[in-house]
């Protein structure tokens, strides 16, 4: 009998401490306050510094190609307007593919790396041919209206989206992004614009830039 009220008391106590144990969920997908609050100050902060770059120029500096292959500001300004289109489209259809299991192990930490690589323009990239400017031939009008447009909508989204965000992922051609999540494509839009603010001061840097 004590045997068996021995027993008894050990399995009472690992039933208490099994209980007791908090249980390991899964990280919640759904965009927190700080992330939804970040992607917002990117947009608005890119938006920004490219309104501030280009608003104020002459049409011979809009059109200034330090190179005969190298982009002017005008051909990058469209660029950026028309990539953000095509990134918003792909924000889109990855929401609607189905949820990634392993999507915590497959994009976590490559927020940082958008930044590191594709913000700080490191390295070079071939733009598709649907987001090249010389394909589109845009005037500098059409160029900013798209340009505000898109940054409206992509403002629109991110403050009212309720969307899970993280376990939706889609493969980046890129090896070095590789898999990313909604999230990370959303927010690829500002680190994208980013980029070529960067592109367009070293444009405006040139020598031989237009002083007028």
């Amino acid at each position: 009998m004590k045997i068996i009220g021995s027993i008894s008391v050990c399995i009472l106590l690992i039933s208490t401490f099994v209980s007791a144990t908090p249980s390991v969920s899964a990280a919640d997908p759904k965009l927190t306050p700080a992330e939804r609050a970040e992607a917002i100050k990117m947009l608005k902060q890119s938006e920004k510094e490219f309104l501030d770059l280009v608003e104020n120029l002459s049409d011979e500096q809009w059109n200034f190609k330090p190179a005969p292959f190298k982009w002017s500001v005008g051909e990058t300004a469209e660029h950026i307007a028309l990539a953000e289109g095509l990134l918003f489209g792909l924000v889109q259809q990855t929401l609607a593919s189905k949820p990634n299991p392993d999507w915590e192990t497959k994009t976590q930490g490559k927020e940082v790396v958008l930044e590191k690589v594709l913000a700080a323009r490191t390295g070079r990239a071939q733009a598709p041919g649907a987001i090249q400017p010389m394909n589109k031939k845009m005037t500098r009008a059409e160029v900013m209206k798209l340009f505000k447009e898109g940054r409206e909508r992509s403002l629109k989204f991110i403050e009212t989206t309720d969307a899970s965000f993280k376990d939706h992922t889609f493969d980046n051609p890129f090896p070095v992004f590789g898999t990313l999540n909604a999230y990370q494509w959303f927010i690829y839009i500002p680190q994208h614009n980013f980029r070529h603010n960067k592109q367009i001061a070293e444009v405006k840097a040139n020598p031989k830039f237009p002083k007028s």
